[in-house]
């Protein structure tokens, strides 16, 4: 059955609530500042970069490598603090992920700066964990949460990023809470991923945002340098 607007935003404001990191759900309360990023039909807020095939089949985003390179798909806005939830299923063995703070170089599909939740239907490589910024693996989940990924049907993603923690919800376990003692990017775009080159076959919807950024101070403006 269908979920409804209603009762999906309804969902998501009620893991928003819940305390930062914790499994516990509370009862549903109305949202607040949720937005959908995916409006079922197009890719409308979306952009491609790359030359992989990214299409809107059956109400979902649908993602399929096709040149053996790297693809993304992301956001027309950059987040800096933010609440993510999506769901994923993976078609293809090989791997994909959710960056946020991402960034890109010019008409390339080279990445200069950002951090990948891992997506890997194959147990024990490592589902919900974070890697990239110039770093490789920068934290694994627990062993114990290797299996929480469905590998052949939908998947519940939570991301949450807060200043330089962030928790990562899979299928409503907790699989990684990481305190980063010397992050190295702090904003950019969210951006799906088609990693795996040909064997890469993804699907991914219901992707709403709930940013946080409004609720940060803005850094304090430089000095005025007095004349003399």
């Amino acid at each position: 059955m269908k979920l409804t607007l209603f009762s999906t935003l309804a969902t998501l404001a009620a893991l928003a609530f819940a305390p930062f990191g914790s499994g516990a759900e509370r009862t549903p309360e109305p949202s607040i500042g949720w937005v959908s990023l995916f409006n079922g039909r197009d890719l409308a807020n979306w952009v491609k970069v790359g030359s992989e095939k990214w299409e809107v089949e059956q109400g979902a985003i649908h993602g399929q490598g096709v040149t053996g390179q790297y693809g993304y798909l992301r956001t027309e806005r950059k987040y800096r603090d933010f609440h993510l939830s999506l769901r994923f299923k993976c078609d293809a063995d090989g791997n994909s992920g959710v960056f946020y703070h991402a960034d890109f170089a010019p008409n390339s599909v080279s990445i200069t700066q950002g951090i990948q939740v891992e997506i890997d239907r194959t147990i024990g490589k490592h589902t919900g964990g974070l890697y990239g910024d110039g770093r490789r693996w920068i934290a694994w989940p627990a062993p114990e949460h290797e299996t929480v990924i469905r590998p052949h049907d939908w998947n519940d993603l939570l991301i949450k990023v807060e200043g330089n923690r962030t928790v990562v919800r899979l299928n409503g376990v907790v699989v990684l809470d990481f305190t980063d003692p010397a992050p190295k990017s702090f904003d950019g775009y969210i951006a799906l991923q088609l990693h795996s080159g040909t064997l890469g076959n993804m699907w991914f919807k219901d992707i709403f945002v709930r940013s946080l950024d409004q609720d940060r101070a803005p850094a304090p403006a430089p000095a005025a340098t007095k004349k003399k």
